[in-house]
């Protein structure tokens, strides 16, 4: 979830794409499969019409890259546990193969979280790359056909936070969001109950100057899986405003402009010469020009409640009541239980990796009036949310 530049480090059975193959051009079979797939999310899962994102429930638990708490982000398993342990949304992040095709990965360079360092046929793709103004060394998406990044294995990207999920590297392959799609109507029919997802174009500046722009690709994917309604199970976001302007004008599905640090620009606006930052667009003038194109924003956590310098929350900000004001919903990010993400308060003893009282932390937030968050541990993130649903008083 954190904004572009920072390294941050699939389907069980899939088998591998024709190197060949582009998401513009799927074959009889495939197209086939998808139309009875669209078919039946409108019939069955309602993901054609109904209701829309204002029926979620709320607080909404975002499953962050899926319950990555407990599995190695953004694989099957992952996805999968968050749908299992009830996530309400499930976050996939979007990067471009060479040839096209759009994978979940949170970054674009893939040295952390999969195998691809033990691949000796691909040594010579390392490379050192500036992606929005940073320089990165490693592996990259977009230099792999999706028939050679299937032949990578998955693993956690923080193992020094997280040794269990550990367990479970090597165990699934990185996934094609046309597989999530699939994934999630074929959940949806089978739980009779809309399986929704999160959906972020990541670096979008960067891969249209390569020729791999990310927001026509998702958006036919998205038509063609019935996800491109304005009641659609699904929200686009994008740290880039311009991504969501773009997607605005491609389809109706719900849509969320990511902020990043308050003295932080989006790429976009760096590249564009826009002198803006995201302390201008969290004023109210900044979000009557977002809720011109998105019906809402997905801020740090730290735009909602500062932290001082020795860690601790401090006093919240007029975030939440203005962008309500503008009929924004907030989906801010990123809840985790372990210690070295908690507020300085929330902090039980000393070892970062143990689990300090996220419930606390939790709490603080949600009584802010926030209307969802982004989790790495669905479970506690709806445990703590119960209390502040409608018909629930706080604690009770």
């Amino acid at each position: 979830m954190t904004q572009g530049g920072a390294v941050r480090r699939t389907v069980l059975g899939a088998a591998v794409l024709a190197a060949g193959t582009s998401i513009t051009a799927l074959g009889a079979g495939t197209a086939a499969a998808a139309d009875r797939e669209r078919a039946g999310a409108q019939a069955v899962d309602g993901q054609g019409g109904g209701g829309g994102y204002r029926d979620l429930p709320v607080p909404t638990v975002i499953g962050h890259r899926g319950a990555s708490g407990y599995r190695p982000e953004h694989t099957m398993g992952s996805y999968q546990l968050a749908l299992d342990l009830g996530a309400d949304v499930i976050e996939q992040d979007l990067v471009p193969t060479k040839d096209g095709h759009l994978v979940c990965r949170h970054e674009n360079e893939i040295g952390g979280t999969t195998d691809v360092a033990d691949h000796p046929a691909f040594a010579a793709r390392r490379a050192t790359k500036s992606i929005d103004g940073v320089s990165v060394t490693g592996w990259f998406t977009e230099d792999f056909t999706l028939a050679e990044l299937k032949t990578l294995r998955a693993k956690e990207r923080i193992p020094a936070v997280r040794q269990r999920n550990t367990l479970y590297d090597g165990r699934w392959a990185v996934p094609t969001f046309e597989e999530v799609l699939r994934w999630a109507n074929r959940e949806g029919r089978r739980r009779d109950k809309q399986v929704w997802l999160h959906v972020e174009t990541k670096h979008p500046t960067y891969f249209r100057g390569l020729g791999l722009g990310l927001e026509e690709p998702l958006a036919r994917l998205l038509r063609r899986y019935g996800r491109d309604g304005r009641d659609a199970a699904l929200f686009l976001q994008s740290f880039e405003p311009s991504s969501i302007q773009r997607l605005s004008r491609l389809v109706s599905a719900p849509r969320v402009v990511l902020l990043s640090a308050a003295n932080t620009r989006p790429w976009d606006f760096e590249v564009a010469k826009d002198p803006r930052t995201v302390a201008d667009l969290v004023k109210p003038e900044g979000l009557k020009w977002i809720s011109g194109f998105a019906q809402g924003i997905g801020p740090t956590l730290d735009l909602v409640i500062p932290r001082d310098a020795a860690g601790r929350l401090g006093t919240p900000t007029t975030l939440v009541k203005d962008a309500h004001a503008r009929g924004l919903l907030l989906h801010p990010y990123t809840a985790r239980n372990e210690n070295t993400f908690l507020p300085a308060e929330y902090r039980r003893g000393t070892d970062p990796a143990a689990y300090g009282d996220a419930f606390g932390a939790y709490a603080k937030y949600f009584e802010q009036g926030i209307d969802g968050i982004f989790t790495d541990n669905p479970d506690t993130g709806l445990l703590a949310a119960e209390a502040f649903r409608p018909g629930r008083g706080a604690h009770r």
